[in-house]
């Protein structure tokens, strides 16, 4: 392998690091521990677990006949850990941040990207204090499920009409955007506003989220443009292996 490609990885893994044992104060990342009725938090769990199914078994199967792509693997979940680790506080019991699930969703699809997501979000709740245990199903379903989905539409109706960098932004940016509309109507259907009900309360949790979260999602699409080309100039024939790229 490319030694250029495993310095990218040991930066990323590197700073993840620094995020997990830097001394700061943390804020819950998306729903918070407890934040939702035990009913609302059962729900999504539920809607979330074949999603889970499916990716765990899309991944025994990709190990097994791929073994080469594993350090891809690690770095499609160390690179969702560090940018969704880059919080900025915003709704109450909730906050604003990237996602990083565009790239890995590109890499190796939705369902893979499922479980991905929820490591992620499972060692931040218990290493980090950011989201929660109780509130993994519903932060998983936002941020490692419908993310990743919208992420693959974009990928796959794209990636041979429009430039490679054009579709890869608008797959990561609009990931990132689609998880916060979700977790909007989450937390309206969790709380639903005594005038305007569910509708009165979306409006007011989507728009406050959408003035970190729009140059949050910009950023992010540009960051996810430059790695992508990255891989491409040092991780080519894994590239291929995985179908993402086209074979000479």
């Amino acid at each position: 392998m490319d030694k250029r490609w495993k310095r990218w990885l040991l930066v990323v893994i590197g700073a993840a690091l620094l995020l997990l044992f830097e001394g700061r104060p943390a804020y819950a990342m998306h729903i918070m521990e407890g934040f939702l009725p035990p009913l609302w938090a059962a729900f999504w769990f539920v809607v979330t677990l074949p999603f889970w199914v499916i990716g765990l078994r899309q991944i025994n199967r990709l190990i097994a006949e791929k073994p080469e792509t594993r350090l891809l693997l690690g770095l499609a979940g160390a690179f969702t850990f560090v940018l969704s680790a880059l919080k900025i506080p915003s709704v109450t019991g909730s906050s604003s941040h990237p996602t990083g699930t565009g790239l890995g969703t590109i890499l190796f699809g939705p369902m893979v990207m499922s479980v991905l997501g929820t490591i992620v979000l499972l060692f931040q709740a218990l290493l980090l204090a950011h989201g929660g245990l109780t509130t993994l199903g519903a932060n998983a379903f936002s941020m490692a499920v419908v993310g990743p989905l919208v992420a693959w539409g974009i990928w796959k109706g794209l990636k041979d009409r429009a430039p490679v960098w054009v579709t890869v932004f608008l797959a990561a940016a609009l990931a990132n955007l689609s998880t916060y509309v979700v977790t909007s109507v989450q937390l309206a259907l969790a709380y639903p506003d005594a005038v305007g009900g569910f509708a009165a309360s979306f409006v007011k949790f989507g728009t406050i989220f959408a003035v970190t979260q729009i140059p949050l999602a910009i950023s992010e699409g540009i960051l996810t443009v430059l790695i992508f080309n990255a891989l491409q100039t040092n991780a080519e024939t894994e590239l291929q292996t995985l179908g993402v790229l086209k074979g000479a």
